[in-house]
């Protein structure tokens, strides 16, 4: 390797790093992700430490998750985070209201937590590893990485790894204070562990996608064959053409 290699390489590796920061991003809400999905819980459990009241503290946290939404669609900006606290947010709402017990606001989120770290772990061992599913679209890659970037592949799969047990480790702290603890102690833990775990699944996500190969543009190369389809088709017609042309005077002259 030369001196200038390096700085060549090191661009590239930033690149890759910077193009991976963009699509957590994107993919996982980013900052205000996070905060939409703490504040309707965290609502709930202030009001509800403060009146006991399931009722009030209900939809006070509905009300903001909407508030949320309507606010995402005032700035035009993309709504599913948003949308999907509402649809936490409402699930928790009847489990409650139906049964008086206020611990079932967070039950649905807990089981969603549950089937979501199972499903990170079942569909890596089946070698299609969720977080590639979900990322491939990101990158623009789609699922190219199972066949033709097995580096990738890899990645996806150490990174789902990472995904499911940290969610699991989350459930054997959740489910027992479900049946053991009240209902403000099991609020203001859960509160207290929605963003570190997701943080650190963040980051070690980050870290094995940006050591790994770059994603492989699925897009960029059907643009690529269609052009290029389109310019052999065009240099056929051309040179049939010509070849007509051609024929014509050498018609006459063998005439």
């Amino acid at each position: 390797m030369t001196s200038l290699d390096k700085p060549t390489e090191d661009t590239q590796q930033d690149d890759a790093r910077a193009v991976t920061e963009a699509a957590l991003f994107e993919a996982f809400g980013g900052v205000r992700g996070m905060v939409e999905t703490v504040v309707p819980g965290l609502l709930f459990v202030t009001i509800y430490t403060i009146n006991k009241d399931l009722h009030m503290s209900a939809i006070a946290a509905l009300a903001v998750s909407l508030v949320l939404v309507v606010v995402r669609l005032a700035m035009k900006d993309t709504v599913k985070h948003a949308f999907s606290g509402v649809f936490g947010v409402a699930f928790g709402v009847v489990f409650a209201t139906m049964t008086g017990n206020a611990k079932d606001f967070y039950l649905p989120g807990m089981l969603y937590t549950l089937g979501l770290s199972l499903a990170y772990i079942i569909t890596t061992l089946c070698g299609v590893p969720l977080l590639g599913l979900i990322l491939g679209p990101v990158f623009k890659e789609n699922l190219s990485w199972r066949t033709r970037n097995p580096g990738r592949k890899k990645a996806y799969a150490k990174a789902s790894y990472a995904w499911g047990l940290i969610l699991l480790a989350k459930c054997a702290i959740l489910f027992p204070l479900y049946w053991w603890a009240d209902t403000t102690q099991l609020g203001w833990v859960l509160i207290a562990l929605k963003i570190p775990p997701f943080l650190l699944a963040v980051w070690l996500t980050w870290v094995f996608l940006a050591k790994a190969p770059a994603p492989i543009d699925v897009f960029a190369e059907m643009e690529a064959e269609e052009k290029a389809a389109e310019q052999k088709e065009k240099a056929a017609e051309s040179k049939a053409a010509a070849e007509s042309a051609d024929a014509g005077p050498r018609h006459r002259r063998d005439g």
